[in-house]
């Protein structure tokens, strides 16, 4: 039997449900403001494809595709429904995959990585997400090779975490240092 999860309200088969949870070592309305700048993710993200997007408003679409490492390329739109900054935003996803996505930031003293035991003050990204197949090749994925289904969605969530705070988070944290 499938997963139970719901998105508006409606069950989704073969959804994935997962809370991923990353501390970054800068205040959240840093962070915003990288998140914001949505013309710097191809250069972030190589496996996004395609990315055309305006900006991290309500009502903004994105127009998506992404090579995970598995045998197919997963094209969808990011519809941006919800939005307070600089600590949360929602949107609907709509296309091979179908569901929907938040991300909250919130403050946080992070444990400290010099052993002195003074924390620093950073963030805790956290972000919820209910995705499904939204077409019948990657319904027979899910349904019949769910280990693969799985590991590309979260490499993309993983990757896509990762690269973000080398790629983004890491050199602001070292002009700081400057």
């Amino acid at each position: 039997m499938g997963d139970r999860n719901s998105s508006a309200g409606r069950e989704i088969p073969g959804a994935i449900t997962t809370l991923h949870r990353y501390e970054l070592p800068l205040g959240q309305e840093t962070v915003w403001s990288l998140i914001s700048g949505v013309e710097r993710y191809r250069s972030w993200w190589p496996w996004l494809r395609q990315f055309e997007g305006g900006g991290l408003s309500v009502g903004d679409e994105w127009r998506c595709a992404v090579q995970p490492p598995v045998p197919y390329l997963v094209r969808f739109r990011v519809v941006i429904d919800h939005v307070e900054p600089p600590s949360l935003v929602r949107a609907q996803v709509l296309g091979d995959v179908v569901g929907e996505a938040t991300l909250a930031l919130e403050p946080a003293v992070l444990e400290a990585a010099n052993g002195n035991g003074v924390g620093a003050t950073g963030c805790v990204a956290l972000l919820h997400s209910t995705l499904a197949p939204g077409n019948t090749a990657l319904a027979v994925v899910s349904r019949f090779a769910a280990p693969v289904a799985r590991f590309g969605h979260d490499w993309v969530l993983d990757s896509a975490a990762r690269q973000f705070i080398t790629r983004a988070i890491e050199p602001v944290v070292g002009e700081a240092a400057s």
